[in-house]
This record gives C-alpha cells, sequence and structure tokens, in this order.
C-alpha cells in the first residue's frame, strides 16, 4: 500500500508540473490562456516540439538547437537541468501607436534549463507560439547554423514570396499554392502564411534579430520547411552603380559570429481562426525588446510627400522644376497648406558618392530656414553604403542644418553584418533626434519597439513598382494586410490620384499610374499599417482634386484601436 501511495504521489506531480515520461523520452505541455493551443515539447535525443489547436495538429518541429564550428551542438542528446514556468498578463502602452494604444501582453512561459549551459523559452500566446534559445556560454561562438524548422501536411495551402539568393530586395510576388506542389529546394523569405485544410492560418515569422542574421525557410522535402541563414559576409565588393550598392562576393562557411551569452531572435508561429485575427496578432511588437531610447517623446509619427516619384513634376508656376530651392520650397508650402508633417529629398539631392555635398541650385540652409517657417519638418534620402563610410560626420551635418529624420536605400541584405548596420543606423539618429524609414530592406521584425524613431521601412512590393511592372496590383495589395504588414509597418505609399484601369495600364517609370480606383488607393492608407505613410503623386496633381487630397491627407497613422 506505502509502494502504491508513493507512486500515485510521483505520477500526480508529473500530471500537475505538465510533463509526461515514456522510457527516456520526456514531454512537456504548454497550453495558451484561452487552452485553445497547445505545444507538446518533446525531449529525447533532439528537442521537438508539435503545435495543435483544440486537439488538431498544426505543425511539428524539426529539431532545435545551435551548431557551431569546431564546438558543441547544443540542442542534441540534451539533458534537462530545470523547468520553469510562469503566466505574464500586463499591458503594453507603445510608443508609437501602429495598431492600439494599449497591447495586451498575456502568455504562459514554459523555460527549460539545459546542463550543456544553455536554456529554451516558449511562450504561448491566445494568438500563437514563440519560443527563443539563450546561451550561456563561456566563449564567443561561431555559429554554423541554426537548427529550426516545420514539417505541414502536404495538403496545406501555403503563400510566400520566393528568392533564389540572399541578395534581395524582398520584392518578389507572392505566389500560392501548396506545400506538396512547392518545389523541393525552393527558398523563400519571411514571413509566409499556410492555411490548414480546417482554415486554421499559421503565419511564420521572427522577431527581435539583434547582432544575428535574418533566417529564411527553403523546402527541404515534401512537407518540411527548413531554417536557411545567410552566411557570414567576407568578401563585399561594390557593383559599379553610382548609387554604390554592394554585394557579398564571399560567405564564410558560418552564419555569424555572437557573444556565448546572449539570447538568440524570438521564433515566431502565429495561429488565427479566421484571416482578420492575422491583422490583429502583435506578437513581432510584443517580443522585441523595450524601448531604448531614453525619452521618445520627439518622435512624431506623419504624413511624407517626397519629390522624386512624380519626378517634381510640377506645373503652373513661374520657375523651372527640378532639385532646387523654388521646388523644394513649394513642396514645402504643401505640406503646410495640407498638414503633411514631413518633406523628403529622396534620390538627387546630394552627391551619391559624398552626402556632404549638396547638388547645385539647392540652397539647403535656405530650405531648411523655410521649412522651419512654415512648421514642416525635412527629411533626406541616402543610399546605404555611403551612409555607412561618412556616417556620423554626415548626420552631425544634417543635425546642424536642422533635418528631422532619413530614408535609408539599397541595403538589400539582411546578413549579420547588415542587421548590424540596421542597428547602427537607428542608434545614431536616435541620438541626434531624428525618425527613419528603411528601404531596401527586408521585413519588420520588432526594432521599431526597440527603436521608436524607425517608423516605418519596406521590405515588400509597393507602388513604386507600378512604374516597371505589374507586380503592384489590387491582387497584390489585398494579400499585404495578412503577410507582410503582420510583421510591422510597412511603407507601402497610397494615395495616387493617377488611377487607370487593368486594361488601361501601361509601365511609364515617368509618368506611374496606379492600377485600381482612387477609392481603393485612399483605402490603403488605413488597410496598410505604418507610422510614417508616404505619398507619390505631384503637388499639383493633388492640388487639381484639393478635397480628395484633403480627405486623404486627413486619415490618421496612429490609431487608438483597430478594429477588422
Amino acid at each position: 500500500m506505502k509502494t502504491r501511495f508513493s507512486l500515485l504521489i510521483i505520477l500526480v506531480g508529473l500530471a500537475m508540473s505538465g510533463m509526461a515520461q515514456s522510457g527516456r523520452s520526456k514531454e512537456y505541455v504548454l497550453n495558451s490562456p484561452d487552452q485553445s493551443l497547445q505545444a507538446i515539447i518533446r525531449i529525447d535525443a533532439a528537442i521537438q516540439f508539435d503545435l495543435l489547436r483544440n486537439g488538431n495538429l498544426l505543425l511539428s518541429s524539426q529539431e532545435i538547437g545551435l551548431q557551431t564550428v569546431d564546438g558543441p551542438v547544443l540542442g542534441i542528446e540534451p539533458k534537462v537541468r530545470k523547468v520553469k514556468r510562469t503566466e505574464v498578463d500586463q499591458v503594453i502602452k507603445p510608443e508609437i501607436r501602429e495598431k492600439s494604444e494599449s497591447i495586451r501582453d498575456h502568455y504562459l512561459e514554459l523555460i527549460m534549463l539545459f546542463r550543456s549551459g544553455y536554456s529554451l523559452e516558449f511562450r504561448m500566446f491566445n494568438e500563437g507560439l514563440a519560443y527563443r534559445l539563450v546561451l550561456d556560454q563561456p566563449d564567443e561562438l561561431v555559429v554554423k547554423r541554426e537548427l529550426a524548422g516545420y514539417r505541414f501536411g502536404p495538403l496545406d495551402s501555403v503563400c510566400l514570396a520566393l528568392e533564389d539568393n540572399f541578395y534581395s530586395a524582398y520584392e518578389t510576388p507572392y505566389i500560392q499554392t501548396t506545400v506538396g506542389e512547392l518545389e523541393e529546394g525552393n527558398q523563400f523569405y519571411l514571413p509566409v502564411v499556410v492555411r490548414k485544410p480546417d482554415r486554421t492560418l499559421l503565419w511564420l515569422g521572427e522577431s527581435n534579430i539583434r547582432d544575428y542574421p535574418g533566417m529564411w525557410l527553403k523546402k527541404s522535402d515534401e512537407s518540411t520547411f527548413s531554417a536557411l541563414f545567410p552566411g557570414y559576409p567576407l568578401e563585399i565588393k561594390g557593383e559599379g552603380s553610382p548609387y554604390g550598392q554592394t554585394r557579398v562576393t564571399e560567405y564564410a562557411p558560418y552564419s555569424a559570429r555572437i557573444s556565448g551569452k546572449r539570447t538568440l531572435p524570438w521564433r515566431i508561429i502565429g495561429v488565427a481562426k479566421k484571416d482578420r485575427d492575422l491583422i490583429m496578432n502583435q506578437m513581432v511588437y510584443l517580443l522585441a525588446d523595450s524601448c531604448e531610447i531614453d525619452d521618445p517623446s520627439w518622435i512624431e509619427p506623419g504624413w511624407v510627400i517626397l519629390d522624386w516619384w512624380a519626378r517634381r513634376n510640377i506645373f503652373g508656376v513661374d520657375f523651372k522644376a527640378g532639385i532646387n530651392t523654388e521646388t523644394a520650397k513649394y513642396f514645402i508650402d504643401f505640406c503646410a497648406r495640407y498638414g503633411v508633417t514631413y518633406f523628403l529629398f529622396d534620390d538627387g539631392w546630394s552627391d551619391l558618392g559624398d552626402i556632404l555635398k549638396i547638388r547645385p541650385g539647392l540652397d539647403m540652409e535656405e530650405v531648411m530656414e523655410y521649412a522651419k517657417q512654415r512648421k514642416v519638418k525635412v527629411m533626406l534620402w541616402l543610399a546605404a553604403a555611403t551612409l555607412d563610410r561618412q556616417m556620423e560626420e554626415a548626420l552631425d551635418l544634417y543635425e546642424k542644418w536642422g533635418v528631422a529624420g532619413i530614408k535609408v536605400d539599397f541595403m538589400n541584405r539582411d546578413d549579420q553584418l547588415m542587421m548590424n548596420f540596421y542597428e547602427r543606423v537607428l542608434e545614431e539618429t536616435a541620438k541626434r533626434h531624428m525618425v527613419v524609414n528603411f528601404h531596401g530592406t527586408c521585413k519588420s521584425t520588432g526594432s521599431g519597439r526597440t527603436y521608436p524613431n524607425l517608423l516605418t521601412q519596406e521590405g515588400l512590393i509597393e507602388f513604386e513598382f507600378s512604374g516597371v511592372s505589374e507586380w503592384d496590383n489590387p491582387d497584390h495589395r489585398n494579400i499585404l494586410p495578412f503577410v507582410r504588414n503582420v510583421a510591422g509597418p510597412m511603407d507601402y505609399i497610397p494615395g495616387t490620384f493617377n488611377n487607370v484601369t487593368k486594361k488601361d495600364f501601361r509601365k511609364v517609370a515617368d509618368f506611374p499610374q496606379g492600377m485600381g480606383t482612387r477609392a481603393h488607393f485612399i483605402a490603403m492608407a488605413i488597410t496598410t499599417t505604418s507610422p510614417m505613410q508616404m505619398i507619390p503623386d505631384s503637388p499639383s496633381d493633388y492640388n487639381r482634386e484639393e478635397e480628395c487630397a484633403a480627405f486623404l491627407l486627413d486619415i490618421p497613422v496612429e490609431w487608438d484601436e483597430t478594429r477588422v
């Protein structure tokens, strides 16, 4: 009787801890706060998990771990030392109200500490599951690859953007197919959306990438998407472009060199019963590090007009339009008239190879003083390679001028060195009270929480493509809120008034057209989340349609609440 009683205590204890044991294998269960989602984490020769919704399997993971060069493979033959569980239920007040003035941060957490100097953190929200590795190693690590990936059913539908190499502006069209029909070897960047036969949606992404490369996926067998990371750059050369773009010409056989004591990025699997639930998912933001700007009160979201897209094609004026002082003042007057917060000097205002040199005919001090009088803020476009060479000197000069922000273009990578460049830009601009818009960049990964001066970024096919292809069309735009925009703010550039039907659409770079109605393009200012919204047309075009322009530019860029 005493033996039976002791056995009963052990079994009850295992059940209460959410852990079951069979042979050498151990299983730990983690539920969502509302009990609809469940992760079953298996510890055997490796670490894997299944994710279920209402008892139905959504996906299974591949092995979780970290393979180092000339070192241990963390996650293989794991030995659990300790398990911690906790529940967090708090309200986060974002510095910038991307979707709402407050976000409920409610999750159950399971932390597994292993004997080989690492741990694994799982957080289960009602909206999905996230996990990350936490390292406690004595020395620097050279990471060959992080072990991660997901297994689906071959009949699961998938929406993703293919890209065959790591030199990418992240501007390829979404395709919709099934997991089984996708060719093995296909490579694609995040985010990715998978739809199960019962209509449940899975959103695959990541958050909090710091001193680490971005994660891609590759179809490795009939139903598996395996993690893929760009290699560590060993050699970077210019392409001979006037914009100074650089390309990695030699990668190391490893992906990162990192501290042995740190956290890795969060791997996210968002779960939604209905499409509209994806739009409300804010896991990427919640999992990012908190704000690191001491006093972010100076940061101002707002509308922007740029001079490049419409080729400065203003008319009915008594001066020659172009990159000059008079044209800049005309744009500033437009901003003052409609309450547009920022005027952006886009490509052309400076020498491309020396961003300290201003184009002849442009008196920057006069323009800045005029903007100050009209209560309009000025931003500058910069090519990444030139900014990288001249960053501190250039930003010091711009601060002296009174520049309020920069748009940085042509990064086209998310390897470890480039991800560090992004963060360096955000740090240096924050010191000088400047906001940032990244173009030619990867998807959002929560950096806007850590550095809220990052108001928006590209990483999508946006309106600029209308001058060179048909990829930016109404069907594509209807996908964006459910895939790319779930990751965070995106700079689509809505609000063109040069509207045409599909039949009449022409690819004209010097007079770009928007395929779709004016109502459609105005609605894009609401359906695309971005605390910085940019309009593409000439002030003269908007002035001809004053009532519509006033309506468009009165749409907020921050929101107290989002309802779908």
